[in-house]
Parts: C-alpha cells; structure tokens; sequence
C-alpha cells in the first residue's frame, strides 16, 4: 500500500501520539472528588495544548474538539458550545478583515505604504524606519500577514537597486535590517489595536466571558494603552537594528526615485480609493470614540451615548455595518470586475481558519471557567503571590515571549489567559494586571521564522539566514520584556484604573 509523500514530521507523530496518551492518563486522576468534570476539562486543555504546539493536525481542527469532546464529557451542551464559536468578537475580526481586502482590492494599502516611505526618506537608517512606519501603521488595522506580503516587494525593489550600485557584501546590512525591521514592525503595530492582531482579540473576548460583570475592554481605550508602547517598540526595535546588530554603511544612500517611481506609477486617487479610505478612517474614528474616553483631565464622550441601544452596541456591531456598507458603492473602473467596491469573493478569501481557532479558544476559555478547573489551577498557583508585582508581570511577559517562538501566539493566549485570570483573583488583584501583559507579550516573538507569519515571510526572501534573525531577536526579545513590563506598570495600569493588589468588585 502506497502513501502520499506528504507525512507528517517527527514533533507531529509525536504530538500525535502522546496526546491522547495523556489526556487518557489524566482522566485516570481525580483533582476534585465529587466533581469529575474539573479532570475531564484539564484532559481536554492537555490534548488540545498539544496538539496545538506540535500542530499534529490543523490548528483549526484542534480547535473544534470541544463540540465534539464537551457534550461527550458532560461538560456543556452541544447547543451550548456552537455559540460560543461565533460572537461579536468573531464578527469585529471578520469586518475588520472585509475592509481589509478590500483595500487590498484596490491597492489602496500600497498608496498609504509607499506614501508613508516617501514622506520619511532619506539615507540608509531613515528608509527602514519609513518601511517599519508603513508596516506598523497597516499592520494596526489589517492582517500583519498581509501588511508583509505587501511590503516585502518594494523592499525587494531597493535592494536590488542599491546591490547594483554597491555590490552585495555592502548591501547585506542594509538588506538585513530592512527585511527584519519590516517583519517585526508589522508584529508590533498589531499589537496597537484590538483589531491588529488575534491575541488581542482573545483578551478581550476571554476577559469578557471570564468576568461577565466588568466593564469591557473597548477599542478607543486599547489604543491610549497600547500605541505608545507599540510605537516604542518600533522605535527601540529600530535603534536595535540600525545603530547596534546591522548597523547599515553610511556611504549606501537610497534612492528616493524607485519609491516616487513607485507611487507614481499607481497614478491619481482612484475613485474606489477614495470611497474605501473614507469608509477605513471613518471605522477607525467610529471605533475609538464609541464609549467615553477618559483621559485622566477629561473625557470625550462616546457617540454611542446619542442613541437609546447604546448599551447593545460593540465594536463588532460598527465593524460589521461599516464593511456592510461596501457592497453598495459602485465601482466606476471599466475594467472592475465586479459591479461594487466589495462582493461575494470576500468571503472565499477571509481566513476562516483562524475564525474556527478562535471559536476553539473562547470554548477552552468558557470550559475552564463553568467546570470550576480555572478556580482549582488559581488556588494550586497561589505560590506566585509571593512575587513582587514586577517581578510576576516580568516572568509572564518572559514565559509568553520564548513560548511564542515555537508555538501560535493565538493558541497560546487562549491556552493561558484563563490561568491567569484565575491566578489574580486567588491572589486578590485585579485580573488585567496579569492578562494584557501576557496577550502583548504574545506578539513579541522575533527569533525564530515559524513564530510568526511576516518571520517567516521575510525569511523566506532569502536575504535573512535564521542564525541572523536568531541573533537580532533575542536581544529584541529581552529589551521586550523590559519595555512591556515597565510601560504597562506606567501607562496600562493608569488607563485601565488598575490598583495593585485590589480585586475589582467584578472579579469577585
């Protein structure tokens, strides 16, 4: 008997193997007499954890044992569970994604790129920093995949030029620092919005399952929080590559022509352009100004406050209208191949996979949470409380960073927040302490090509060996942990009114 070609690696087969091993192993165990389904539920995480690491089957597959496994084992309803797959957070990353491609559609993200290059500039240093400011500012509203992807080729493009008029061994440097810089930019613009990357999205919506009661985490108050740390990351990031690793030769001056050349060539505004910009800033304001602002000497209020169903609105609900909205302008192209700015095709190309994997994590999160294992992992773990606040927030931020080299930062997040949710509220504080530190660390992850999509984009360029990315990364990943730590206890603390070891009233 023939088999296809295409077999699984060793850490899958191990993966594989081991998982329902151990998840039979576990169920042999009893952690809280009386109540089975807290060892069924740790059995569930364990399979799901790592199938998940090894990728033994699609990560989306993974994802869907909980309808399969939940009724199975007790511990919800399949009715219960399919919810649970597809809620408003779902439905804020799917809109946001429809605009997304559909400013890809019309090249709209190309302008606002090449545009932001042009603006900044000038030599060597100030060229990466004007692709890391394109690939952060895109990456912040649309898919860091696809914010990579795009800006990869004009990087490409200046390369080569300047390998003509310097040679190779000149260039390398300068080649090396703007791959790398474009990659982790795009990282840590996700990182600015809820929107911008899956992490973020798996806080708020794991948050908001896990304390129903609590004032949600909204977009305009994410923002305050997490753009300036984004932007010194980017910032630092920059320093790291240019001035201390890769530092690129001073005598190599770019070529402002091939980036006018560029933008040029995409000719005046079209009028689709026009119309999705519009419809693009108009979420974006939208977004931010739903709920009040406070911003510590005054508060802007919310638009939503205008209308008597202010409560029933989320970011979702503004995510989905305004991509809603897209299927009724006309195209006025001749050459358009569709009668609107966006059609059916949008759908075929969403990422439902990546839809199916956060559906399987808030089903992981609302588990822990109904079988009571959350609570029983939060009492055992009670021994963190001896540490300092910093240190705590400096351990987690380093066990999310070098986990994520090797893991899906999306997996991971589900798999951890519910932990450490349950942690805060055993040690008496407040839950977001622990949790938004571990979701922004999540996106740090700069060492290796599988960490994340745009490493493995720009690795495979062929201009970065992984010694080299290995090299720029660690360090990156270390100067991380100190940034989040520190600006999250200067600046997120006093955003969100968190109060070291106080337990909001929510959380009890």
């Amino acid at each position: 008997m023939k088999f296809s070609k295409h077999t699984r690696s060793k850490a899958q087969m191990v993966g594989l193997i081991f998982g329902p091993v151990l998840f039979f192993l576990v169920l042999s165990f009893d952690f809280v007499p009386g109540k089975p389904v807290v060892t069924r539920m740790a059995a569930i995480a364990l399979l799901m954890s790592i199938w998940w690491i090894t990728e033994a089957i699609p990560l989306a597959g993974t994802a869907i044992l909980p309808m399969i496994l939940y009724p199975l084992m007790g511990i919800l309803a399949g009715k219960a569970t399919a919810p649970i797959y597809f809620n408003s957070t779902i439905f804020l990353f799917i809109g946001g994604f429809m605009i997304a491609l559909t400013m890809e559609k019309w090249d709209l993200h190309r302008r606002l790129a090449l545009l932001t290059i042009r603006t900044i500039g000038g030599g060597p240093s100030r060229i990466i920093l004007g692709f890391m400011a394109a690939s952060a500012f895109l990456s912040a509203w649309m898919s860091n995949t696809a914010t990579t992807i795009m800006m990869l080729p004009i990087g490409l493009s200046i390369i080569l030029k300047m390998e003509e008029e310097f040679g190779e061994a000149d260039t390398h440097c300068f080649a090396l620092c703007l791959m790398l810089g474009i990659a982790y930019a795009a990282s840590m613009g996700g990182m600015a919005t809820l929107v911008g990357t899956p992490p973020n999205l798996v806080l708020q919506r794991t948050f908001q399952l896990t304390f129903p009661e609590a004032p949600p985490i909204s977009f305009g108050i994410w923002m305050i929080m997490a753009v300036p740390i984004s932007v010194c990351m980017v910032l630092t990031i920059w320093v790291v590559l240019t001035k201390l690793i890769y530092r690129p030769a001073e005598h190599l001056k770019v070529d402002p022509k091939i980036v006018n050349d560029e933008y040029k060539a995409l000719g005046p505004m079209s009028y689709e352009e026009k119309v999705v910009a519009m419809v693009f800033f108009i979420t974006a304001l939208l977004w931010v100004f739903r709920k009040n602002l406070v911003l510590g000497f005054m508060t802007i209020p919310g638009w939503s406050n205008l209308l008597p169903t202010a409560k029933l609105i989320d970011d979702g609900t503004v995510a989905i209208f305004m991509a809603f909205l897209l299927f009724f302008f006309p195209t006025r192209n001749p050459q358009a191949k569709t009668a609107t700015l966006m059609d059916v095709t949008v759908f075929k190309n969403l990422p439902w996979d990546i839809v199916i994997l956060f559906g399987g994590g808030f089903a992981l999160a609302k588990g822990f949470q109904v079988t009571g294992l959350a609570d029983f992992i939060g009492n055992k773990l009670q021994v963190l409380a001896g540490f300092s606040t910093v240190a705590m927030i400096g351990v987690i931020c380093t066990s999310l960073t070098f986990l994520t080299e090797l893991t899906s930062n999306t997996a991971t997040t589900q798999m951890i927040l519910p932990i450490l949710a349950s942690i805060a509220v055993a040690m008496k504080t407040n839950p977001l302490l622990l949790m938004i530190p571990a979701a922004l660390a999540s996106s740090c992850a700069f060492m290796m090509p599988v960490a994340t999509p745009p490493n493995a984009i720009v690795f495979g360029s062929g201009r970065v060996k992984i010694g080299e990315m290995v090299k720029a990364g660690l360090l990156i990943n270390l100067i991380g942990i100190v940034l989040i730590t520190t600006l999250f206890l200067l600046v997120g603390t006093a955003v969100f009114g968190i109060k070291v070891g106080v337990l909001p009233v929510w959380a009890q």
